[in-house]
């Protein structure tokens, strides 16, 4: 398709960014040799931070420019003598709204558009009124305003993310999954627990990646190779999120390799002590409560038992919640179930 205009603009919540949303941007991107993409929300909307949105897009479309504006960036380009009106509220006028754009263009990005692009009833008057502010013609090019291409909206999305989240690339539904993560010292049935867990959750299970690494290198890990299994842990929980049923059961966090980063040499990197603070929604902690089984590669229970001691201060001591888990695999499967029911 010949590109018919220099420059084009989509606006739009992205909240969250949809494969509805994608579609439109793909479709104004082969119309214009330059596609600006601006996004605010005010009120923000649950989930879709401006950080979030900001990474979707960029996640996305790397090759756009894309804004992602607030009412505190707003008032720090005012305060900077930049020529634009407060953040409009969501209650605003529309008139207000389109005149934000249009001051957007002019003062930010420093030129007019000539073309808007929407799915939406209100491209004509929006075009029109950027048009009178530009004092030149500015095209609205409506693209499917039926949703019959991809019939979703933000509403029903954050409405239902998990139920709709065909909807979504993987990258922006992995900001949506609730991760799950299990701790434990060694023989605590943890692995055991980790993948009838995804079973009974009908979702992915991101498997210890430390023990994989020490099987390929002989049961030898150097110093170095700590931070590298703690980077290759979030990688993996990155990956794997965008492609779950809500929940990820995470068989280890970076917070164990952080235990034996120190219990091996006696220090850490500042990296890894950084990535042993990542969060995740659901915090649980294996007991020592059945008898210990060397399967060769273990050190023995009174390893076992200090190494649960341990975790239980460092959750403490940073003052995040968890549960203990005890009895057998079924008691304990069914107690995370519980859990998660009365979350």
């Amino acid at each position: 398709m010949r590109q018919r205009f220099a420059c084009g603009l989509v606006v739009g919540k992205f909240a969250p960014l949809h494969l509805g949303h994608e579609w439109l941007i793909r479709q104004a991107q082969m119309q214009c040799q330059h596609l600006v993409l601006l996004s605010w929300s005010n009120p923000e909307l649950p989930g879709c931070a401006p950080q979030r949105r900001a990474s979707w897009l960029q996640a996305r479309f790397p090759h756009l420019r894309s804004w992602v504006v607030t009412a505190d960036w707003v008032d720090e380009q005012r305060a900077r003598g930049v020529a634009l009106a407060e953040l409009p509220h969501e209650s605003a006028p529309a008139a207000a709204q389109r005149q934000f754009v249009a001051d957007f263009c002019l003062a930010v990005l420093g030129r007019p558009v000539d073309a808007v692009f929407t799915s939406e009833a209100y491209g004509d008057g929006f075009a029109a009124h950027l048009a009178r502010c530009f004092g030149r013609p500015v095209q609205h090019v409506e693209i499917d305003r039926a949703r019959v291409t991809v019939p979703v909206s933000g509403t029903r999305l954050r409405a239902d993310v998990h139920g709709l989240r065909e909807y979504l690339a993987p990258q922006v539904y992995a900001d949506f999954v609730e991760r799950i993560a299990l701790l434990g010292g060694e023989s605590t049935g943890k692995s055991s627990l980790g993948l009838a867990l995804a079973e009974a959750l009908g979702t992915r299970h991101a498997a210890e990646y430390g023990r994989e690494l020490w099987e390929q290198q002989g049961g030898v890990l150097g110093y170095d190779d700590l931070l590298r299994i703690g980077r290759t842990q979030v990688a993996r929980e990155r990956e794997l999120a965008g492609h779950c049923q809500r929940y990820l059961v995470c068989d280890t966090t970076p917070l164990t390799t952080l235990f034996y980063c120190r219990e091996l040499f006696g220090r850490a990197e500042a990296e890894l002590e950084q990535l042993a603070r990542r969060h995740y929604h659901h915090v649980f902690l294996c007991a020592d409560d059945f008898p210990f089984v060397q399967d060769g590669t273990r050190q023995d229970e009174t390893f076992r038992r200090r190494q649960n001691q341990w975790y239980e201060q460092a959750l403490q001591q940073r003052g995040l919640a968890f549960t203990r888990l005890t009895g057998s695999l079924a008691q304990r499967v069914e107690q995370v179930l519980q859990v998660l029911a009365d979350a």
